[in-house]
């Protein structure tokens, strides 16, 4: 503990892994190796195929790569904390070190659910605007919108370690994941808290709130934008250009608003569940964007059957 007056702050905090599962932790590693794995190589293989393919140089595909690369990001950020404490119960990280990686797990979830954002629209300019798809979204205003996004997240976290490094911390020091997260480091503190509660809620619901209501109404907007097409088969055809984003919207924001209401309403949850709704928002939509964006997307799909034929 470090001691200045009467303020107290730890020097390390202790990560959970799966509680009451102890003794398995060696054998629970397994799945979360398979998953990790899947994420690094299936987001890996998304970004090599669309940059060896020029076909896929569109502004779909250039989202597409920013979600792979933030997916990738969250992976990387994780991996070693989980997987430390699974096969070497090594729980101790340093308080600094805690803030820092708290910070970047936030961010990219902010630029994944802005990038879905981003995505959506481009979807809806596909499908309302076929003709100006391409002259509206330039190569140079994909770039422009990633680095807004990036710009946003940045800017609207940047308060956060600072207002967790003002409190005074006494007592308990350990968290309830094997990472990070805001909340969860929030509520060890034995000092007034309101500050951190009222920015985190007001960022959360500016930002990612935010993100899901233009989804919404991206996607209300191109259903009626589909209903008014000639045939069956032409509103199946534009509707099945989205059931893959659809599926990536699903698998990030659910687990999120689950783990967001746990952390501030759910005080009587037990904490397997707890856990587990945080592994699934950390760990499962970076496995499974690659498969579904595989699986749905017949570009992606024929051009690796062609990288594959080729070797």
């Amino acid at each position: 503990w470090e001691f200045n007056g009467s303020f107290y702050q730890p020097s390390a905090f202790l990560m959970m892994g799966i509680p009451g599962l102890e003794a398995l932790h060696h054998w629970i590693s397994i799945p979360f190796c398979a998953l990790y794995l899947i994420a690094l190589l299936g987001n890996c293989m998304i970004l090599f195929i669309i940059k060896k393919t020029p076909s896929l140089h569109e502004p779909m595909y250039y989202f597409l790569s920013m979600l792979a690369v933030t997916d990738l990001g969250l992976v990387l950020c994780t991996l070693p904390t989980t997987l430390g404490i699974f096969w070497f119960n090594m729980r101790r990280i340093g308080f600094d070190a805690c803030l820092t990686q708290m910070y970047i797990i936030h961010l990219l979830s902010f630029i994944e659910s802005s990038v879905l954002l981003a995505m959506a629209f481009d979807r809806f300019i596909a499908i309302s605007h076929p003709l100006r798809h391409s002259s509206i979204l330039t190569k140079t205003t994909v770039i422009k919108i990633g680095l807004a996004i990036i710009l946003r997240g940045m800017v609207s976290l940047l308060p956060i370690p600072f207002l967790l490094k003002r409190l005074t911390y006494c007592g308990k020091t350990e968290l309830s994941h094997s990472f990070c997260f805001h909340p969860d480091i929030m509520n060890l503190a034995c000092a007034d808290i309101k500050v951190n509660v009222f920015y985190g809620m007001i960022i959360l619901l500016s930002t990612v709130g935010m993100d899901f209501i233009f989804i919404v109404l991206s996607y209300i907007l191109i259903i009626k934008t589909v209903i008014s097409l000639a045939t069956k088969e032409e509103c199946l055809k534009a509707l099945n250009t989205c059931v893959s984003h659809i599926c990536a919207v699903l698998v990030f924001f659910i687990p999120m608003i689950g783990l967001s209401m746990i952390h501030r309403f759910g005080k009587n949850v037990p904490p397997l569940v707890n856990t587990l709704v945080a592994y699934t928002y950390l760990i499962i939509p970076p496995a499974l964007n690659p498969i579904i964006y595989s699986i749905k997307s017949s570009h992606i799909r024929e051009a690796l059957l062609r990288a594959l034929r080729r070797k």
